[in-house]
């Protein structure tokens, strides 16, 4: 029960947001959920013995709302601006933590990640809703809801052969299968009216797409999580884990789709 009301919940708050929010209190509330994120991803690299500090963590949660805002404000020459001057301070203040080991690699990768993971999604989805209004972001999420959804039950009903193994062992190709159908046919016939501009083939293929990369950002934080030993990202949500758990799918998702709807 705590799980059903939970996300009723979420999908009542998302809807509002999306739909009615204005457009600074959307950027805040999007701020927010990348901070959230990103204090599960350090949580996440601490427990594989990745310690990322508070201080350089600071300039982290900085520097992805800084990358997420400059998709919508600036343009792509503001987005270099703080993509190359984030890049340069994460790994200044990341010397002082190196003593010497052999993880200078993985804690300054661990400590660039974030930027590309968190906040250029994100930030996609906020670039959505300005160019392409709620009905363009709404799509978006209702095709991974739907296709989550299906790939649930398809995958209990009819799943027999595992889709990675190693990463999430209750995923299957059957799952997997019935998630393209439904979420093909949800994008192309929800698409008739909240992406006009795109015919039906492409409105499939896009379905598709979203599909495939929602999969693969599902299967990228559950080998996160897997790595890590934990079954969840965080408790924040009862029943539903953390943030991360929530938004995985989209954060593989958004990009291709705001740079799908931007340039074709």
């Amino acid at each position: 029960m705590t799980r059903v009301l939970s996300g009723a919940a979420l999908v009542v708050i998302a809807v509002a947001v999306v739909w009615f929010a204005p457009p600074l209190l959307f950027l805040v509330v999007s701020l927010a959920l990348a901070a959230l994120a990103f204090v599960e991803y350090v949580s996440l690299a601490r427990a594989v013995g990745i310690d990322l500090p508070a201080w350089p963590a600071g300039v982290g949660v900085a520097a992805t709302a800084g990358a997420l805002s400059s998709t919508v404000t600036g343009g792509a020459a503001a987005l270099e601006a703080v993509l190359m001057s984030a890049v340069v301070a994460i790994a200044a203040l990341v010397l002082p933590r190196w003593r010497g080991g052999r993880d200078a690699l993985s804690l300054s990768a661990a400590s660039l990640l974030p930027i590309l993971y968190l906040g250029l999604p994100i930030g996609a989805l906020v670039a959505v809703r300005e160019t392409r209004g709620p009905e363009g972001l709404f799509l978006l999420m209702l095709t991974v809801m739907v296709s989550d959804t299906a790939q649930y039950y398809t995958g209990r009903l009819l799943g027999r052969t595992p889709l990675a193994p190693a990463i999430s062992p209750k995923k299957t190709i059957e799952g997997a299968v019935g998630g393209f159908v439904f979420g093909m046919l949800l994008m192309g016939v929800a698409g008739r009216w909240w992406l006009p501009g795109l015919a039906w083939p492409l409105r499939a293929l896009l379905g598709a797409v979203v599909v495939a990369l929602g999969i693969a950002g599902d299967l990228f934080e559950s080998m996160l999580k897997r790595s890590a030993g934990v079954k969840d990202s965080s408790a924040l949500i009862p029943g539903h884990g953390g943030v991360l758990d929530r938004i995985d799918a989209l954060l593989f998702a958004a990009p291709i789709y705001y740079v799908v709807l931007k340039y074709v």
